[in-house]
């Protein structure tokens, strides 16, 4: 680029939104093909555990779905996922209009945002939790109130006072991420009956599907108590869908309307459709993927144990342990070919998040860090 190529560059960016330019933008795992063309490593024997991905791959019947779907990748996937979503209904006991699908649940999040907030309004949420609630909230220019957090999870008392007049937007993540943090569901019910109902309360799920049966909650249940909420899910974790990006949203009719309304035409491609609604129904791979998760929590945990570091007790598929100075040893996995994720941008400078790998991925976790501490 020459320099007046640049000075026009500049005075571009100089009249971009303000609201804009105040954007921490977010920083994903650092992929593998990344990290071998770095340290000039093979891809092969690089561990990555750093995304929160499903050691396990994607569910069987999914992909075998999304190749059959390959073959008409010519045509537009179907815009309203009405297969997908009969599938959902069948599954949830909701109708088809109590649905959003998303290209991914991050799309949910966006299209959640776009609908009820604006310059004007305030959107809260605690510190330390997904980075995608800040950038989605001042995306569209409207105010970011964070709170602080509670043994590194939500705060719900304090978050219901820090509310505004102009507050439209509540989002709480059950399991938090990067935490790991868990709220009991009837703290949740009852924040929710005390928060004004013209506020939309955003109830992300992603991790949903690994907690303890002790901590399984239909949530869905509260959606005819509570028009307000939003219940966000995903086929990213445990179905092992990430690459395809599909998620999606439960709400009152009203409210998936006008999400509908942002929403983008054709957002989920015909792969994820065809891939998600068979992965529903894989509940074998569902069932293994809890239990190769729980297993390898307790490896995680039991391992950082010894090496001195105490994580953050986790409901997700992640482990969060504060190591020191987390920057240093992480360029140090790094170097071994381990990729776990620093998380000095949620205000956690000191902590590593290391996701749950298979058991010889783990071990391999745990014996570079010993080497690096």
């Amino acid at each position: 680029m020459n320099s007046h190529q640049e000075k026009f560059a500049i005075e571009v960016c100089e009249r971009a939104a303000p609201h804009v330019k105040a954007i921490a933008p977010y920083v994903p795992g650092k992929p593998i093909s990344e990290l071998a063309r770095e340290f000039g490593l093979e891809e092969a024997a690089i561990v990555k555990l750093a995304s929160n991905e499903n050691p396990l791959g994607p569910s069987p019947k999914g992909l075998a779905a999304a190749q059959a779907a390959l073959q008409d990748m010519a045509l537009y996937p179907d815009g309203a996922g009405f297969a997908l979503k009969a599938a959902l209904c069948g599954k949830l006991g909701v109708a088809q209009d109590n649905i959003v699908l998303g290209n991914g649940s991050n799309d949910v999040l966006d299209m959640a945002a776009r609908a009820f907030l604006g310059p004007g309004v305030s959107a809260v949420y605690a510190q330390h939790a997904f980075a995608v609630y800040p950038i989605a909230t001042l995306t569209v220019g409207a105010t970011g109130i964070e709170v602080p957090a509670k043994s590194y999870g939500h705060d719900l008392a304090a978050m219901r006072a820090a509310m505004r007049d102009d507050t439209r937007v509540m989002w709480i993540a059950n399991p938090n991420n990067p935490t790991g943090t868990f709220l009991p569901w009837a703290e949740i019910e009852a924040f929710l009956g005390e928060v004004p109902r013209h506020v939309l309360v955003v109830l992300d799920e992603a991790y949903g599907e690994y907690l303890p049966p002790m901590d399984r909650f239909d949530t869905v249940s509260w959606l005819a108590k509570f028009p307000n909420l939003l219940i966000s899910r995903t086929f990213s974790k445990a179905y092992g869908l990430a690459g395809l990006r599909v998620g999606y949203g439960l709400g009152h009719p009203a409210v998936i309307d006008l999400m509908n309304r942002v929403r983008q035409p054709f957002n989920v491609s015909a792969p994820a459709l065809a891939a998600a609604e068979a992965a529903l129904a894989d509940t074998e791979f569902l069932e293994r993927s809890y239990a190769v998760n729980l297993a390898g929590l307790k490896q995680l945990s039991a391992g950082l144990a010894e090496l001195g570091l105490e994580p953050v007790p986790s409901r997700g598929n992640f482990l969060l342990a504060r190591v020191g100075e987390a920057a240093r040893i992480n360029q140090m996995l790094l170097k071994r070919g381990v990729i776990v994720r620093p998380v000095a941008g949620y205000g956690l400078p000191e902590f590593l998040r290391v996701s749950v790998g298979l058991e010889a991925q783990n071990t391999r976790f745990l014996a570079a860090l010993r080497e690096c501490l």
